[in-house]
């Protein structure tokens, strides 16, 4: 079942998200131990304009369990997705980390910042059915354009997003790592 994020989603989200930080080798995990990301994360959540706060956020429950999330918003939000962390960052006295230096949106575009599906549930449709209601919460939002970063090094997840649609339209370097930027046109 998709439904948005709710508040007891949080620690699960929080557990996912770092999958996907981890895998972006991000240097913020060099200087913050596993715990410590997770409740800052955890915490920024608690405001729902946060880049993974409710308002971003899809989940996909199975057997009434977070099998998967998908977070996202308009390229135009993106100078401001993140104000809440940094209050958060503050209060850790790591200020001086960030956990996203670099900017990842194309102008108007509806950018879906992160698709993750929990190890046990892979391999069963949840990503799919994740990005087709995301393509119908950003369409409702007034999008005409999806976006996206895949590494790479993940052909799996390339692949996925081609068969539902997206094409490489231009390439980025997020925290070292070459990415594929990927758009979809969606139509009312």
């Amino acid at each position: 079942m998709i439904r948005f994020a709710k508040k007891e989603d949080q620690p699960k989200i929080a557990e996912l998200i770092l999958v996907i930080l981890k895998d972006m080798e991000l240097p913020f995990l060099n200087e913050v131990d596993e715990q410590t990301t997770l409740k800052i994360l955890e915490e920024a959540m608690q405001d729902p304009d946060y880049r993974y706060g409710r308002k971003h956020g899809l989940v996909n429950e199975v057997n009434g369990e977070v099998a998967g999330i998908a977070f996202g918003y308009f390229a135009s939000e993106e100078e401001t997705i993140d104000k809440s962390l940094e209050k958060v960052l503050a209060k850790y006295n790591v200020a001086d980390q960030s956990l996203f230096s670099e900017k990842e949106t194309f102008a108007g575009e509806w950018y879906l910042d992160t698709l993750c599906v929990d190890a046990a549930y892979r391999g069963q449709g949840i990503a799919t059915e994740l990005l087709d209601a995301t393509e119908d919460f950003a369409k409702k939002e007034g999008a005409t354009v999806l976006g996206l970063c895949v590494d790479h090094a993940n052909k799996k997840a390339q692949r996925l997003y081609e068969d539902n649609g997206f094409k490489v339209v231009g390439e980025q370097i997020i925290s070292d790592h070459p990415y594929h930027h990927m758009q979809k046109e969606i139509h009312s």
